[in-house]
Formats: structure tokens, C-alpha cells, sequence
């Protein structure tokens, strides 16, 4: 297949290229670029991030989980590419931002992505770059202290660039046998029905660790980066649509002004550079148990949309979750779209795992009960990590509805979780420490809402 993209300025085409080649392993074995390290090769430390540009902006990447596919039509900058005069670079050297150096290059990456787009919360920012060195001080006054400085000339110039192939309306691949790189839904319906044994890769948040870690061979993949209509946003009146390739932080900037737990919920989850990646649809479509998306979005209401050529339907999002590794989903079948009612804000998201930022959750639950004249007139709760699946607590649910809005009765509610979950023990936590927090995390809802307790997340958001 036929990969075109801009490296640090200059147009690089790529015939023939493996459709499973990440963009580190390329920049340092093929182009001598080795200012991009290779620390975890799992998305998880940061010292790969390079910045992507195309027509909607900047944005911070991870290399190591980045298939060579993906940048096509965009704009690629490594460290090597800032010419060592990008105000960022004066600022780690004037504010000892760097000891022993291996994690700076992609430090100073996520901090041009973030100077690029005017980020101001730099927690946030760096949060997915770790360093052993530094304690992080003097790299946070560094950010700090260009946040007013010059943009540099070449942004615009990565901005703007656009490959030959798709201003001729022609995608990478195109015509060749998977892998491909259909650019519109009906597209990939009409492909993936041809070929369902095919793997299909939107951010490769997942896929990607099945190469670099499993070191799998993935004979047949489809990349949906190209489908526009698969990065639809829709917010009206009466619900919220999200395309099954819209990425996390474009996600938490659409729910977070509805539903302020869940988007601060959706920061903690995972870093910026994989939120920049990570998709509504893949992170559903994967499954997970311990996902923290499909909890909040069950409790939301969510339906779910999917696409097998020419065929359509919807179910309820807790439907769509079997068993462990197991979806209602045919082959040759995908995620199209997720969407829920817009509603009053009552839902709350709880997201216990080890590490505050960008850890898997032990326990994840999110609550919205509804309460009319004091009376339980609505609730859906769920959880991830309770179960083999993301799943409803029914039990509690019905133990809640038609009853006062009290303390005792949350607490006689309480033992119905041990009818809904039997949790397992696992190195995140034991059966019997999910239960507990399960239980409190019910009571903790009930006592916010009751004005006598403060969330803490929503409070540092």
C-alpha cells in the first residue's frame, strides 16, 4: 500500500510498506531518527510522542502504537524537527528540565503539541510522560513559561498538508487486497462484509500492544482513520451521537459540559497522547470488563449502533456485552455509532485504581438515579470490573425504585450487590475489596447528592 505524510517538513511516500510497521520502529531503524525512544512500547511512558498535524490541529501521539497507515495525508514532527530553537527546548534548558535525558525528547513533544493548541493545564498534558529524574517541577515551570510564546512557522505548514492521494479522493490501498483504508462508512461496510476476518484498526490503542507485545501477525487490516463520517459529533436537544472514530479527548470535550464527572472521569483514564487516539467504537468494541467508558454510557441510557453492509440495527448498550471476550456483534459486523438521551445531570462516575492518572480501574462505577418527590423513580448503575463484563446492578436498581430517597434504604440496597456481582480476585484487587467498594461507592452517591460531601475529582477538574 501507498503511505503518504510530511516528516519534519519533507514529503516522504512509503510503496509497499507493512501495514503493521509502528512509526517508532520506522523513524529509528529506517530514517536514523533516534531522538524518538522506545521506553515501554506499550503507550504507557511517553518517551515516543511525536506531534500529528492535519486540518484539526496538533495533537500528541504516542509512536510506539502508531501504525505507519495511520499517518496518512498528516504531518509528522519528531524532536529533530524543532531545530533546537522551538521555545519549549529554551525553556527545559533554562528550567533544568532534563538530568538524564532519555524521557526529554518526548516531554518537549507533548509540550510543542500542547504550546501548538494553547494548553494552559499542564498536569493534564503531561500526564503521560513519565520521568525518573526531575520530580517534574521545573518541567512544569518550563511549560509554563512559554505558554504566551510564538507559535514557530512550520505549524501552519503541517497544518496544511494534505497528500496527493486524497486530494484526488483516492485512499491508501485503494483497489489492493487488505490492508486498506476505505474513507467513508459505506466503504468499510461494503469491505469488511468482503472480508470479516479482517482486523480492524481505528486508534490501535489495543491492536497496537497485540503487535509490539504478543507479537502477533495480523495477515488482513482495515484502517478507519480515513472515515470522515465515522468522526461525527451530533449534540441536539434530545440526544448525543458519537461516530464510533471519534477520539476520547474530542468525546470529553463534548459530554464533560452534560455530565461533569464523566468527563473528568474520561481525563483520568488514560493519557492525552492515547485519548488522541483512542475511539468511542474501539473502546467498546474491544469489550473490556474493566473499561471505564461503556459504565458511564449504560448508565446514560446508551443504544448502540451497527452496520453489516447495507444493514442496520440498534440495541441497548448492556445488551451488546455476552460474556467475557464475547459481544453480540456478526462477523463482517461494526460500530457505527453510540448514542444516549440527553437528561438531567445526576450520573457520577467512580473510577478506584491504584494510580490516580492513567491506571486501569480496580472497581468502576457510575450511578444515575432519578428522584421525584423524594421517591426513587428511575436508577441505572454499572459497573466495570464487577464481572466478566461491563454490567448493570439490576438488583440494587430494583431495590432503589418506588422507595424514598433515604439513607435506610440505601443501606438495606446494599446487600442486592452480592445478588448482581460475584467479583474476582486479581493483582488490582480481591473479590471482597471490590464488594466493599462497590457498596460504598452507592452510599457515596447518595450522600452527595444529600449536598454533605464534596466530590474531590470534580473539584480539582
Amino acid at each position: 500500500m501507498k503511505i503518504t505524510f510530511l516528516l519534519n517538513g519533507e514529503t516522504v511516500e512509503l510503496v509497499e510498506a507493512d501495514p503493521t510497521a509502528t512509526l517508532l520502529d520506522w523513524l529509528r531503524e529506517d530514517r536514523g531518527l533516534t531522538g524518538t525512544k522506545e521506553g515501554c512500547n506499550e503507550g504507557d511512558c511517553g518517551a515516543c510522542t511525536v506531534a500529528v498535524s492535519d486540518a484539526d490541529g496538533t495533537r500528541a501521539l504516542n509512536a510506539c502504537i502508531l501504525f505507519l497507515p495511520q499517518l496518512h495525508g498528516k504531518a509528522v514532527r519528531t524532536v529533530e524537527g524543532l531545530g533546537g530553537s522551538h521555545p519549549v527546548q529554551q525553556a527545559m534548558v533554562t528550567h533544568h528540565g532534563s538530568q538524564c535525558g532519555f524521557c526529554t525528547p518526548g516531554f518537549v513533544m507533548s509540550m510543542v503539541a500542547g504550546h501548538a493548541e494553547g494548553a494552559t493545564d499542564h498536569d493534564t498534558q503531561l500526564a503521560g510522560n513519565l520521568c525518573r529524574c526531575t520530580g517534574y517541577a521545573p518541567i512544569i515551570r518550563a511549560a509554563r513559561a512559554v505558554e504566551s510564546a510564538p507559535k514557530p512557522d512550520w505549524l501552519a505548514t503541517d497544518r496544511a498538508f494534505i497528500s496527493p492521494e486524497i486530494l484526488r479522493g483516492e485512499a491508501a490501498g485503494r483497489g489492493a487486497e487488505p490492508p486498506s483504508s476505505p474513507t467513508s462508512s459505506d466503504e468499510l461496510a461494503a469491505l469488511y462484509e468482503a472480508h470479516p476476518d479482517a482486523t480492524l484498526v481505528a486508534g490501535a490503542t489495543d491492536v497496537g500492544l497485540w503487535v509490539t507485545k504478543q507479537l502477533r501477525e495480523l495477515p488482513k487490516v482495515i484502517f478507519l482513520s480515513g472515515c470522515a463520517d465515522l468522526k461525527e459529533i451530533e449534540v441536539t436537544d434530545t440526544h448525543v451521537r458519537l461516530g464510533a472514530m471519534v477520539d476520547m479527548n474530542r468525546m470529553r470535550d463534548a459530554v464533560a459540559p452534560l455530565h461533569p464527572s464523566y468527563g473528568e472521569m474520561i481525563r483520568r483514564y488514560a493519557s492525552v497522547q492515547v485519548r488522541n487516539a483512542a475511539t468511542v467504537g474501539g473502546n467498546i468494541a474491544n469489550g473490556s470488563p474493566i473499561g471505564d467508558n461503556p459504565p458511564a454510557l449504560i448508565a446514560l441510557g446508551a443504544t448502540l449502533h451497527l452496520r453489516k453492509g447495507d444493514t442496520r440495527r440498534d440495541l441497548p448498550l448492556e445488551a451488546f456485552f455476552l460474556d467475557y471476550g464475547k459481544q453480540d456483534r456478526a462477523p463482517g459486523e461494526f460500530v457505527e455509532a453510540v448514542s444516549f438521551p440527553r437528561q438531567p445531570d445526576r450520573l457520577k462516575c467512580y473510577k478506584l485504581s491504584k494510580r490516580f492518572d492513567q491506571d486501569i480501574s480496580a472497581v468502576c462505577g457510575c450511578f444515575n438515579i432519578t428522584v421525584e418527590g423524594g421517591i426513587v423513580t428511575a436508577a441505572r448503575i454499572a459497573f466495570g470490573g464487577m464481572a466478566g463484563i461491563p454490567k448493570r446492578a439490576r438488583a440494587v436498581e430494583a431495590a432503589l425504585i418506588g422507595q424514598p430517597w433515604t439513607q435506610q434504604v440505601v443501606n438495606a440496597a446494599l446487600p442486592e450487590f452480592e445478588v448482581d456481582f460475584t467479583p474476582m480476585s486479581d493483582m488490582r484487587a480481591s473479590a471482597a475489596y471490590r464488594m466493599e467498594t462497590a457498596k460504598a461507592m452507592l452510599s457515596r452517591y447518595f450522600t452527595e447528592d444529600q449536598g454533605q460531601l464534596a466530590n474531590v475529582l470534580e473539584v480539582r477538574a
